[in-house]
């Protein structure tokens, strides 16, 4: 197993075994970003040396802290299921140089579910289409006190698994891709489906059409849009209403803060942010001589520009600000950086990946950080001083998002 095969998004190999397992023991007592294979280059990480601080914050989500996503009750923290093969045969990998046996991702989502979330996010994509049969699988049994959501929007070849290339949004070919999801999900319905990226030669009207067909034959119960213009928006709300919006959004990308939140906010829509840590960055185990080689597609960074080796030293100034903060409300980087979040509005809902149970009950401590209106103001303007290098992503992917459907014709 290499140094790779034992981090995850939190950047956390060996060197803090013995803060995962007090974090376990805590909660006991008491808690994605995906790229297109061809745009996806990866690498391997140097752990940070220094270990965030401790918290024992109880890994439990109550049902009392449930949110909307339109008219969708969920979880207030979601588990995002990324994976895509390992390269060990049986395991899988998170695409942040993590590796995981299958079963293992498994048991993640099944405690998952015993620790309060309902919320469970993958896409055809991931894989793809593994992230989706391992969801299927691990929620066997509990299916009907859950919420699957999924995305569509990208042209596969189901008998290889392998991308055709190119977006792919025509209502015929949603509705055949949703047969075969029920299929690998082993449901009747999709709670939530998203469009992955706008279709820039399919009518937003059109795809919201489809949809609506699908809801009206049960097979679908909500839909969403991931990474959408904003026109676009308010054109598919127009058609049916949606239950929510997908975009990246944490302290280190708050570019849907100018326009799209404003619209969530505007149409009673829910919004759920992918890489809600910032690719691990704001966990605060990566640090400006942290470098990322290239793996395939098991590991993303290395492919964008905020972690290069000329931005990461600028950057590291929001990981002090997270850092500060975090000893301030006896928390976590990561916690801290997920309340931020859900501190922003009552219906943002992050959906963090992780690869360890012990992760996971660390990222659910979160929802019991709560923040006075003067500390939020604070910590907003601490944040909103940082000036962020590099972009988000990689350019070949970058165009995806932002992009307004045509118009009907």
């Amino acid at each position: 197993m290499t140094q790779n095969d034992q981090q995850d998004e939190h950047g956390h190999g060996p060197a803090n075994l013995q803060r995962r397992q007090l974090l376990a023991s805590a909660a006991i007592l008491g808690v994605a970003p995906w790229l297109l294979s061809a745009c996806a280059s990866s690498a391997s990480s140097n752990t940070s040396p220094t270990a965030p601080a401790q918290s024992a914050r109880s890994g439990f989500l109550p049902a009392s802290q449930r949110r909307m996503l339109g008219t969708l009750e969920v979880s207030s923290l979601g588990l995002g299921c990324q994976w895509v093969p390992a390269a060990v045969e049986g395991s899988v990998s998170d695409r942040y140089g993590s590796t995981i046996e299958r079963k293992a991702a498994i048991e993640l989502i099944r405690t998952a579910f015993d620790r309060g979330v309902t919320l469970f996010d993958t896409a055809e994509a991931y894989g793809p289409y593994l992230s989706e049969e391992v969801v299927g699988e691990a929620l066997q049994g509990i299916r009907d006190q859950v919420v699957i959501e999924t995305k569509y929007g990208f042209s596969f070849d189901p008998q290889q698994a392998q991308a055709r290339g190119g977006r792919d949004s025509r209502p015929e070919h949603i509705k055949q891709v949703v047969e075969a999801m029920l299929k690998r999900l082993r449901t009747d319905r999709i709670d939530l489906l998203y469009q992955h990226r706008v279709d820039p030669q399919v009518p937003i009207e059109d795809v919201a059409g489809a949809i609506k067909d699908l809801i009206a034959e049960g097979k679908v119960l909500h839909y969403g849009l991931s990474e959408p213009g904003i026109q676009t928006i308010r054109r598919a709300h127009a058609v049916h209403p949606l239950a929510a919006i997908q975009n990246e959004y944490s302290m280190l990308w708050r570019g849907p803060e100018t326009d799209v939140l404003p619209v969530c906010e505007e149409l009673g829509i829910g919004f759920v942010p992918w890489s809600p840590l910032g690719m691990g960055f704001l966990t605060g185990t990566i640090n400006a001589d942290t470098r990322f080689a290239e793996d395939g597609q098991r590991e993303f960074r290395a492919s964008v520009p905020r972690f290069a080796p000329d931005a990461l030293p600028a950057n590291m100034a929001l990981v002090e600000v997270v850092e500060t903060w975090a000893q301030r409300k006896d928390a976590t980087p990561a916690q801290l950086a997920l309340a931020w979040l859900l501190a922003q509005k009552p219906w943002i809902v992050p959906i963090p990946g992780t690869t360890k149970i012990a992760h996971l009950e660390e990222n659910l401590g979160a929802a019991a950080i709560t923040f006075t209106d003067e500390e939020l103001a604070e910590l907003n303007a601490a944040v909103a001083a940082v000036p962020i290098q590099g972009d988000r992503l990689p350019p070949a992917v970058m165009q995806m998002s932002g992009v307004e459907a045509p118009l009907p014709r």
